[in-house]
């Protein structure tokens, strides 16, 4: 009696997985549709997500399910407080919708596990690239690499070296600084695109210049910092060998292709979103349509429902940002402002801020949209604001544990997004001081 009630448990998981795996993909495909030719099927994205994450939860770890139900349950009570305390209209099916883009994209980068043989991709062969230099490669790789192919790229590093023997600290590290630093001047990265939106009058070539000496001071700081703290000498580094960087730029190649050519309308997490299962599957395709649907199916049933972590911390995190932007709009409406001036004082205390409510754990879109929406720039200080804005997002994802840099990290590989708060605040700390520097020397 006993091995029938495991068995049919056991087959129960089985189905609810693979409702969980098909809900998923639904998502990923109504995305991909809502791009493509058929606008209105984007509204099943979100509920399709959050049906699989509903049909998962069980299956979360302990921490992860704390987490997640946490932040869940404040952004619902800021909701409920902006509509009725303040009176807001709260479109509540809408509020599913929060993050589910990022989340389509990341479900769409995990295809790209499809190519390579059914067992997967073989350990790297030959000696590992350690020490100084291979850290190095790591921050490069996710640095260059990151700016065009922003969060897929820290997959695409971190699986390849994972394949050798589960990540170190220093390695996360690694992957986190290479990644937010390219936030301080990356013309593609969601930074910019909300800055773009909240400061129309900002001038790219100015934050550029100031953007880009940081972000080179951040990889300097990590070369200096990591091998002072961790014994590198066995801790394996992406090699930029012609080799490793083969898919990688050929995925850049191609995002940069639909970008500027066949899809310039398309935002460079859109393209990422359905361009990745596309190559994989095509990929796929020599070895026959039966091959192919096997592995499909095979992705659907296992690989996405593994995904658990990830989708549900990204879907909760974003009810939050939901619950505290539709609080902040509705308690700040009626005209006031923060500031008469943004100067450099001015300036420095946002910054600040943004990075101090990053660590407490609020995203930093959350602290420049609040910024943006208590301020009335004049022309002359959009640029300024928007240095601020990339700067404290660049800073406050490094350290933040809610960051999606930090989620994704964390539903991946496992690591505890407090672990990454308490390993960057060094970082932070300096990367604050130069940018306070810098904002002073702008200003």
């Amino acid at each position: 009696m006993s091995a029938q009630t495991a068995e049919a448990t056991s087959s129960g998981v089985g189905l609810r997985h693979a409702l969980a795996g098909l809900a998923i993909l639904a998502g990923l495909l109504s995305r991909i549709a809502g791009l493509a030719w058929l606008p209105d099927a984007e509204v099943l994205t979100g509920p399709a997500l959050w049906l699989g994450t509903a049909l998962l939860w069980p299956d979360l770890p302990r921490r992860n399910r704390r987490q997640a139900g946490l932040l869940a349950g404040i952004g619902v009570g800021l909701l409920l407080i902006a509509a009725f305390v303040y009176g807001a209209r709260v479109d509540w099916p809408a509020m599913l919708d929060a993050n589910t883009q990022v989340v389509a994209m990341l479900v769409g980068v995990s295809f790209i596990g499809l190519i390579g043989n059914r067992r997967g991709s073989p350990r790297p062969s030959g000696p590992p690239v350690t020490g100084r230099r291979g850290l190095a490669g790591t921050w490069l790789g996710v640095h260059l690499l990151g700016t065009i192919l922003n969060l897929s790229t820290v997959f695409m590093v971190g699986d390849r070296l994972a394949r050798r023997a589960p990540l170190t600290t220093s390695q996360l590290l690694a992957l986190n600084r290479g990644l937010s630093s390219a936030a301080l001047w990356s013309p593609f990265f969601a930074s910019m695109g909300i800055v773009i939106t909240l400061a129309p009058g900002m001038d790219y070539a100015t934050v550029l210049a100031h953007g880009l000496p940081l972000a080179l001071c951040a990889g300097l700081v990590t070369l200096i910092e990591l091998p002072r703290r961790f014994d590198l000498t066995d801790t394996a580094g992406f090699s930029m060998a012609p080799r490793s960087l083969l898919l990688p730029v050929i995925m850049a190649a191609l995002v940069m292709g639909f970008h500027f050519g066949l899809t310039p309308t398309l935002s460079i997490v859109a393209i990422i979103t359905f361009l990745m299962p596309g190559t994989a599957l095509a990929a796929n395709l020599p070895r026959g349509l039966h091959w192919t649907a096997g592995r499909l199916r095979q992705h659907t049933l296992t690989r996405l429902p593994a995904m658990r972590g990830e989708i549900s911390l990204f879907l909760c995190a974003g009810l939050l940002t939901q619950g505290l932007s539709t609080l902040a709009d509705a308690a700040t409406e009626g005209g006031w402002t923060l500031f008469a001036h943004f100067g450099m004082g001015e300036a420095m205390m946002s910054f600040l801020a943004i990075v101090v409510s990053a660590v407490i754990g609020l995203h930093p879109i959350i602290g420049v949209s609040v910024l943006a929406s208590v301020l009335d720039l004049a022309a002359s200080e959009q640029t300024l604001f928007a240095f601020v804005a990339l700067s404290a997002w660049a800073v406050g994802t490094s350290v933040g544990p809610l960051s999606g840099i930090n989620l994704s990290l964390q539903g991946r590989y496992g690591v505890s997004g407090g672990l990454m708060m308490r390993e960057n605040l060094r970082y932070a700390l300096i990367m604050a001081t130069l940018v306070v520097g810098m904002i002073a020397w702008l200003a």
